[in-house]
């Protein structure tokens, strides 16, 4: 896959390392000039792209026309608009990603102005920290179609109500599969005959509208 990350920032330079280390092909383009210093620092030579993003053969020059998905991450809200609007509407790229650096201006970010998915760092952070603290133990994995769904990992308390008791008599969310047991280091497959055990690490997937009934029925009993 094919990524162009516009805005050689911390977050685009960051997301460029990540992409490369998976084996995506990646180009950044940039056009202050400290910043184009530490993206040679960070990144292959061929991995960065100098000049002026809303120069239309700039990005051309980056193959912006072979280009599966944009990521638009400039310093400014304009700055990720006019990127979105040029490789939706001038070049045709299917996937665009934009970073709305202020919350209020997400707004604006819609498939009208060609941006498929608007990111701000404020809101990720606050759905995190609130998703955390209402999950108690409960450990988040790894997240599911746009986090419609989450693998979680729950350990056994001792005042669990299902301590002691087999998987087919508990009454797990309707959205949800506890997928393995991690047991003194051994994992085993879940079976309805299964009896939890205290400080067993249980992973499950579940919808994110059930993660709360699963973590009250896992986790501690007050």
């Amino acid at each position: 896959m094919k990524v162009i990350i516009v805005g050689g920032g911390q977050v685009g330079s960051y997301l460029a390392t990540l992409l490369l280390k998976d084996g995506y092909s990646v180009k950044v383009v940039e056009m202050r000039e400290k910043q184009i210093h530490n993206l040679y620092h960070d990144l292959p030579a061929e991995a960065v792209v100098e000049g002026d993003f809303t120069d239309p053969k700039v990005l051309e020059a980056a193959d912006i026309h072979q280009a599966d998905v944009v990521v638009a991450a400039t310093p400014t809200d304009e700055g990720n608009l006019v990127v979105a609007t040029l490789a939706r509407f001038e070049f045709g790229v299917k996937r665009i990603i934009a970073v709305a650096n202020n919350p209020k201006n997400t707004w604006m970010f819609t498939p009208e102005m060609g941006v498929d998915v608007a990111i701000t760092e404020a809101d990720l952070i606050a759905h995190v920290v609130a998703e955390e603290m209402s999950l108690g133990d409960m450990m988040t994995l790894l997240k599911l179609n746009k986090g419609q769904f989450s693998i979680v990992q729950e350990k056994i308390h001792s005042s669990s109500i299902v301590a002691g008791k087999m998987i087919r008599d508990l009454h797990v969310p309707a959205e949800c599969i506890l997928v393995a047991i991690i047991r003194k280091k051994q994992v085993t497959i879940p079976r309805g005959d299964t009896v939890l055990m205290v400080d067993d690490e249980v992973i499950a997937l579940v919808s994110a509208s059930q993660a709360r009934a699963l973590a009250d029925l896992m986790g501690a009993t007050l």
